[in-house]
C-alpha cells in the first residue's frame, strides 16, 4: 500500500435534473478532503461524475422528448458549471456512458461469470424505479419503497443473478476486522444488522431495457444500473484497460482511501460494492464517509419533493466561499443537517464578517495607521501573548486530528472558538492605545495577532482557498502547496515577519449589505 497517495470519490449523480444543495454537499466534502491531503503532501486523485443509465433516465428523457443519450449529454454542462462555480477541483469527471467505463463493466461481468458468481434464473418481485433498486417486502407491508416512499412496480422476468449470499460470512468478517470502515461508526452497525438478517442473491440485469450496458452475450438484457455505476470507481482509474500506463495507475491508486456518499445509498456501497470487489479479487476501499440529509423544515431536500435550494442563486447572493464554509461548519457529518437562510445569514455576519474579517481589518488598520507596516517576530512574549501562543498550538493539534478523521464541522467549530479568543486578546491589549503608550508591547500585540491570522488562514485554506489567499496577501504571504506547512506548524514557533497592506475590500460582506439582497 502506498501511503503517500489519496484517492477520494463522490457518488455518481443521476442526471434526471441539475445539481442541488445535497449533491453540492457531497462534492464539497470530497473537495475539502482532496485539498487537505494535498496540504499533507500526498498525490491526490479526486473522482466525480454522473450515472446515466437505467429506466429512470430513459423515462425522464422520454418526458423531455429526447433520445436518452441526447438527454444525458444536455445535463452534463450543468454539473460541470456548478462544480467550477464552487471551486471543486476534481481530477476526473466520469460518465457511465464513457466507452472505457462500459468496456470495464463488461470485463468485470465476464470475470465474475468465469468465477461462477453469476447465474441465470427467474425473478418476481418489487422494483423501485426512482431508487433503481429491488425491494423485499413483508407479507403485510405497504407497497412503497422504504427509502423514497414512492410506488413500487412488480416485475416478473428472467434475470442474471450475482451470488451475493455466498459473501455473507466474508463481509461480516471484513466488518469485524475493519471497525473504521464506515464513518460514523453507528452506520456500520446498520450494515452489519442488514447482512446478519440474511443476504439474498442480487439481480444484476434487466430484460428489455435498452438504455444501459448490454449484458455480454445476451442482447435481451442490460446490466443492472447499480452493478454498472459502482464500477466507475475502478473503471475511471484503469481497471480492465489494456494500456500499460493505465494499469500502473490502477495499481497505484486502488483501493480508494475515502468514498463519500449520503446515507440513503450506504447499503449499495457497504454491502454490494465490497461483495463485487471480493468476487473480482480486488482490495476493498479503506473508508466510507456517510453523511446525513440536508433538511428543509422536516423534509429531506430532494428533487422529487421540489424543496431544493439552487446553489447558483446562493452563490450569487452570498458568495461561493461563505456557502462552502457554512455547509462544512454547520452540517454535521454524523447526523442530518437543517438548512435555513436566516441561520446562514447570521453565521456569515457573525463567524465570517464580524469574527474573522473584522479581526484582519482592525489588526492591519491599527498597525499601518501607526506606521507599523513591517512586523517582525518578537524574541519574547509577555504572559498574555505567550498564553495565546500556547493556545494556538493546542488548536492546531485539535484541528489536525479532526480533519484527518473527516470531522470537518468539529475542526472548524473549535477553530472559530479560537478566533473569538484572538479577538478578546486584541481588544484586551488595546493596541490603538499601546501605539502611543508602549511601542514594544504594541508591536508584540500586532505580531501575535498576525501569527494567529497566519495559522488560521493556512488551516482554513481547504475550505475557503480564495479568501485565505486574500487574507495571507494582506499579511505579505502567499499559499504554496510546496511548503511544508505541517512541519512548520508542528514546531509551534512564531518566527514570521509580515508586510502589512490594508485589504482593498472587506474580506467578507454582511448579507444585509450585499448588493443582491
Amino acid at each position: 500500500m502506498n501511503k503517500n497517495k489519496f484517492y477520494v470519490t463522490t457518488p455518481l449523480y443521476y442526471v434526471n435534473s441539475k445539481p442541488h444543495l445535497g449533491t453540492l454537499y457531497s462534492t464539497l466534502l470530497a473537495d475539502v478532503a482532496a485539498r487537505w491531503n494535498k496540504f499533507l503532501g500526498k498525490k491526490v486523485f479526486f473522482l466525480t461524475g454522473t450515472d446515466e443509465h437505467g429506466q429512470k433516465i430513459a423515462e425522464k428523457a422520454k418526458q423531455e422528448g429526447l433520445a436518452p443519450k441526447e438527454f444525458v449529454d444536455s445535463m452534463i454542462p450543468k454539473f460541470k458549471e456548478t462544480w467550477k462555480l464552487y471551486e471543486i477541483e476534481y481530477d476526473k469527471f466520469i460518465r457511465t456512458t464513457d466507452k472505457e467505463h462500459e468496456d470495464a463493466v463488461v470485463k468485470w461481468i465476464n470475470k465474475l461469470e468465469g468465477n461462477g458468481d453469476i447465474y441465470k434464473s427467474s425473478y418476481t418481485g418489487w422494483y423501485c424505479v426512482p431508487c433503481e433498486t429491488f425491494v423485499s417486502l413483508e407479507d403485510d407491508a405497504e407497497i412503497v419503497c422504504p427509502t423514497c416512499r414512492r410506488e413500487l412496480k412488480k416485475i416478473s422476468e428472467e434475470n442474471y443473478f450475482f451470488r451475493l449470499s455466498a459473501y455473507e460470512d466474508r463481509l461480516l468478517k471484513f466488518y469485524e476486522e475493519n471497525p473504521n470502515f464506515v464513518i460514523p461508526k453507528g452506520r456500520l452497525n446498520e450494515v452489519i444488522s442488514f447482512v446478519k438478517s440474511g443476504l439474498k442473491d442480487l439481480s444484476i440485469s434487466r430484460k428489455g431495457l435498452k438504455w444501459g450496458i448490454t449484458y455480454p452475450g445476451d442482447d435481451d438484457h442490460s446490466i443492472y444500473v447499480w452493478a454498472d455505476a459502482l464500477n466507475n470507481y475502478i473503471s475511471a482509474i484503469g481497471y480492465g484497460s489494456d494500456d500499460v500506463k493505465k494499469q500502473e495507475e490502477f495499481k497505484f491508486l486502488w483501493p480508494a482511501d475515502l468514498q463519500i456518499m449520503a446515507k440513503d445509498i450506504l447499503r449499495f456501497h457497504a454491502v454490494y460494492w465490497p461483495a463485487f470487489l471480493m468476487a473480482a479479487g480486488l482490495p476493498l476501499p479503506k473508508r466510507l464517509l456517510v453523511h446525513g440529509y440536508i433538511l428543509c423544515g422536516d423534509s429531506k431536500m430532494s428533487k422529487s419533493l421540489g424543496n431544493v435550494v439552487e446553489p447558483e442563486i446562493l452563490a450569487e447572493k452570498y458568495g461561493v466561499e461563505p456557502i462552502r464554509y457554512y455547509l462544512l461548519r454547520h452540517m454535521s457529518i454524523n447526523q442530518d443537517g437543517h438548512f435555513d437562510i436566516k441561520n446562514l445569514e447570521n453565521h456569515i455576519s457573525g463567524d465570517l464578517a464580524n469574527n474573522l474579517g473584522n479581526l484582519l481589518s482592525r489588526t492591519v488598520a491599527v498597525a499601518v495607521n501607526n506606521g507599523l507596516d513591517n512586523v517582525k517576530a518578537p524574541e519574547a512574549f509577555e504572559l498574555e501573548s505567550l498564553a495565546l501562543h500556547e493556545k494556538c498550538g493546542e488548536v492546531f493539534k485539535d484541528f489536525w486530528d479532526n480533519m484527518n478523521h473527516s470531522q470537518y464541522h468539529l475542526a472548524l467549530s473549535h477553530l472559530w472558538k479560537f478566533i473569538s479568543e484572538v479577538n478578546v486578546y486584541f481588544n484586551d491589549q488595546k493596541p490603538w492605545a499601546l501605539a502611543k503608550e508602549n511601542k514594544e508591547l504594541f508591536e508584540e500585540t500586532i505580531s501575535a495577532t498576525c501569527h494567529c491570522l497566519y495559522v488560521i488562514a493556512i488551516l482554513v485554506w481547504p475550505v475557503m482557498p480564495k479568501k485565505m489567499h486574500e487574507l495571507l496577501s494582506c499579511l505579505g504571504h502567499s499559499f504554496d502547496l510546496k511548503n511544508d506547512y505541517e512541519g512548520e506548524l508542528r514546531k509551534n514557533i512564531w518566527n514570521k515577519n509580515f508586510k502589512l497592506t490594508k485589504p482593498l475590500n472587506p474580506l467578507f460582506v454582511r448579507p444585509e449589505k450585499n448588493k443582491f439582497q
